[in-house]
C-alpha cells in the first residue's frame, strides 16, 4: 500500500491560558493498481491525525478506471473554486502533476498523464477536486452496459447493425434550386 501525507495544518484555539494547538493531516493510500483513497483527520498531535487519515482513506478506497497505464479520456474534477484537469498522455510522459494531485495519480498507479490545476490552489479543494475527476471516469465495458449495446458495437466492429449509408443520410427529396436575381448596373 502507497501511503503519502498531502498536507498537515496547524489550527491555534486561543483559550484563557494561551493557545492549544490542533493539527489536521490530509492523507492518501492507494495500492498502486487503481485503488486509491482521500481522507482528513483530525487531532491534538500530528502523528494521530495522520493515523486518522489513514484510516479514513482506507474506508474510502475506490477503483479508479485505467487504459494501460494512464485514464482513458479528458475529464475535469471541480470541487469549490478549485478544478483539475485530467488528460491522458503517451507512454514515457510520466506523471505531469503537482502537490495533492500528484500524490493520489501515483498512489493509483498511474503512470502517464498530464494535469493542470485550475482555480484555487487551496490543497483540501484540489485533493477533492482529483477526486472529482476520477470519479467521472467510466470504462467502455461501462458505457456499452448503460447503451445496452456490446463493446465491439460501440467502436463500430459488429457488423450486426445496419450500417449508415449515404441514402439514409441523404434527403429524400431535392431541394428547389433558389433563383438569383440579376443585379442592374446603373451607369
Amino acid at each position: 500500500m502507497h501511503e503519502n501525507v498531502i498536507n498537515i495544518n496547524r489550527v491555534a484555539k486561543v483559550v484563557k491560558g494561551g493557545r492549544r494547538f490542533s493539527f489536521s493531516a490530509i492523507v492518501t493510500v492507494g495500492d498502486g493498481k487503481g485503488k486509491v483513497g482521500v481522507s482528513m483527520g483530525k487531532a491534538n498531535e500530528i502523528a494521530d491525525a495522520i493515523r486518522k487519515g489513514s484510516e479514513g482513506a482506507r474506508a474510502a478506497q475506490m477503483t479508479v478506471p485505467m487504459l494501460g497505464d494512464t485514464i482513458p479520456y479528458k475529464v475535469i474534477g471541480r470541487f469549490g473554486a478549485s478544478r483539475v484537469l485530467l488528460k491522458p498522455a503517451s507512454p514515457g510522459t510520466g506523471v505531469i502533476a503537482a502537490g495533492g494531485v500528484r500524490a493520489i495519480l501515483e498512489a493509483a498507479g498511474v503512470k502517464n498523464i498530464l494535469t493542470k490545476q485550475l482555480g484555487s490552489r487551496n490543497p483540501n479543494n484540489v485533493v477533492k477536486a482529483t477526486m472529482d475527476g476520477l470519479k467521472q471516469l467510466r470504462t467502455v465495458e461501462q458505457f456499452a452496459a448503460k447503451r445496452g449495446i456490446t463493446v465491439a458495437q460501440v467502436f463500430g466492429l459488429d457488423k450486426t447493425t445496419a450500417p449508415v449509408t449515404e441514402e439514409a443520410v441523404a434527403p429524400a427529396t431535392p431541394e428547389a434550386p433558389v433563383e438569383q436575381k440579376e443585379t442592374q448596373d446603373n451607369e
